[in-house]
């Protein structure tokens, strides 16, 4: 199909092309085993037609199951542990997953646990959009950690709410809950995105009347539905190995982490329909074929960043800077010093500012400042 960008010159051409939604569990809290799990399947995935391969949440090296089976303090070490197994970007495993992408000539997104740039003790669930040239393309950092994760993972912020034009079509990304966040899905909408990765993680350790497999499924569809986007979907599972090392001698714990119809991956259509066989609690890879076309009739209906919509009287604003923890201001003073410099007279000063001065007047325009207003 052609689409044009917004804020972009010309028009592009996007062919259909194969997407995959991988259903696999890490190999926990080890990141380059997992990274290798993750070249394998990448592999897998090209050799079946994919060109483009979605990964799970912090599917490097893992989800912290031990926010909700431990108290804060016993799940400290466990924090640590995590940290220490986190990755940096960029470090030595996203160059790994970025030479997977361009060895196998794929678009991959995945999710990893990043360890932030200054000092220690700060995590971020991120997503990484790696390119098939192998370039690093984007980066996310989900915006809200959700209930139990507020323990591991600092907030993200609004300067990775990107839309990526790449070969397979304007791609955007959010992280588990954040497809819950309406603001956050139409802030991509808005860009110009055509096919959505979500990630998510297995959590068999919600409350008892949560079904994670529909929770999903009702995200990913309302995304698609009201977008008319293709929505790639991709969760983790929980293996033996995290049940044995979360869960130890805690019958309750593994019970939990053990529970059933707690993940789910597919790929939902425009019309927000499921396109492939869904995928439930085991590993695994969905593909689909992706025909970006096929998102324009829908939209005749409902556009809900064009034509269906009211602009006058909505008005969303994004605040794309990042945030950073320290502002430099007049570090460096550029002016010489000079030695028996005059004292300012601030007295002097303080009459010149009694007249106001205008930010910017026009030629030939006159001030009504009078003696009598000062």
């Amino acid at each position: 199909m052609t689409w044009k960008m917004p804020d972009a010159a010309g028009i592009k051409t996007y062919p259909k092309f194969v997407a995959a939604a991988v259903q696999a569990a890490p190999v926990f809290l080890d990141p380059d085993a997992t990274v290798a799990k993750a070249r394998r399947l990448i592999g897998q995935a090209a050799a079946n037609g994919a060109e483009l391969v979605a990964f799970p949440e912090v599917f490097v090296p893992g989800y912290p199951y031990w926010n909700w089976t431990m108290t804060p303090v016993e799940g400290s070490m466990w924090f640590e542990r995590l940290h220490n197994a986190s990755v940096e970007v960029p470090g030595p495993q996203v160059d790994a997953l970025c030479a997977a992408a361009r060895d196998f000539g794929v678009h991959v997104v995945i999710g990893v646990n990043e360890r932030g740039s200054r000092g220690v003790g700060s995590l971020y669930n991120t997503i990484l959009v790696i390119d098939d040239a192998g370039r690093l393309i984007g980066t996310h950092r989900k915006l809200v950690p959700t209930w139990a994760e507020k323990l591991t993972w600092a907030h993200g912020d609004g300067s990775s709410l990107k839309v990526y034009d790449t070969k397979v079509g304007p791609l955007g990304v959010l992280a588990c809950g954040e497809n819950t966040n309406t603001l956050a899905r139409f802030s991509l909408l808005a860009q110009g995105e055509l096919v959505h990765v979500a990630n998510y993680i297995a959590l068999p350790v919600a409350p008892a009347d949560y079904d994670m497999v529909e929770a999903i499924k009702t995200r990913a569809a309302a995304h698609s539905f009201e977008g008319k986007v293709f929505s790639i979907v991709s969760c983790s599972t929980v293996s033996e190995e995290i049940i044995d090392a979360v869960g130890g001698d805690d019958q309750a714990a593994r019970t939990m982490l053990a529970r059933p119809n707690s993940a789910f991956s597919g790929i939902f259509g425009p019309d927000g329909r499921l396109i492939t066989e869904p995928l439930i609690d085991d590993e695994g890879i969905v593909y689909a074929e992706i025909d970006l076309s096929k998102c324009i009739q829908p939209k005749q209906m409902h556009d809900i960043v064009g034509h269906y919509n009211r602009f006058d009287i909505f008005d969303l604003r994004v605040n794309q800077r990042a945030n950073d923890p320290l502002t430099k201001i007049n570090a460096v003073d550029p002016r010489p010093h000079q030695e028996n410099q005059a004292e300012p007279d601030f007295g002097a000063v303080a009459k010149e500012q009694r007249a106001p001065k205008l930010p910017m007047a026009a030629a030939g325009a006159r001030s009504s400042y009078s003696k009598e207003e000062a």
